[in-house]
């Protein structure tokens, strides 16, 4: 049985998984961001209708639970499959929106820096409110991954209060 900190963790892991993703257009052709061999119309768009376009490509490729926040970003489910519970179904739909939209992959990016960011900034918080030994977290992404036998749950919820202010990284409790 998990700890509810691992639930916790995953739970946080998954969202934060999500929100790394970007988005799809109504439209039957991307946007023009740079980069884009000269396809699409020729006024480059802003990350949100970039992310927006590939949410509406996945919502026309039968990925209905890909959703975009309020904040634009890009939400799905940890779960990562289309209505037909098909995890090869959800991968050929981004394949196929990701090919629509090539600025998706610059906005991704852009995102995961953000994400890398502000996990080491909660890391640095953890460290200084009694988890000293929390690892950093994934220079690519921004996941924390916490091997299970070094994951100390007390340390964990006692850093909590002190670093509620900062974005909680996502994170991964490891073999």
């Amino acid at each position: 049985m998990r700890s509810r900190s691992e639930r916790a963790l995953m739970a946080v892991a998954a969202v934060t998984a999500a929100l790394v993703m970007s988005g799809c257009s109504s439209q039957d052709s991307a946007p023009r961001v740079a980069g884009d061999n000269g396809s699409g119309p020729s006024k480059s768009q802003d990350d949100n209708a970039i992310r927006r376009a590939w949410v509406t490509c996945m919502h026309k490729e039968g990925q209905n639970q890909v959703q975009q926040d309020k904040d634009g970003n890009i939400v799905i489910p940890a779960t990562g499959t289309g209505d037909d519970g098909s995890v090869a179904a959800y991968e050929a739909a981004v394949k196929v929106c990701d090919a629509k939209n090539p600025g998706i992959q610059q906005t991704t990016e852009k995102t995961a820096q953000k994400f890398v960011e502000q996990a080491r900034a909660w890391v640095a918080c953890g460290r200084k409110n009694g988890y000293p030994d929390l690892p950093d977290p994934d220079p690519k992404t921004g996941i924390l991954l916490i091997p299970r036998k070094s994951f100390d749950a007390a340390k964990w919820d006692a850093v909590q209060p002190a670093c509620r202010k900062l974005p909680a990284p996502s994170y991964q409790i490891g073999q």
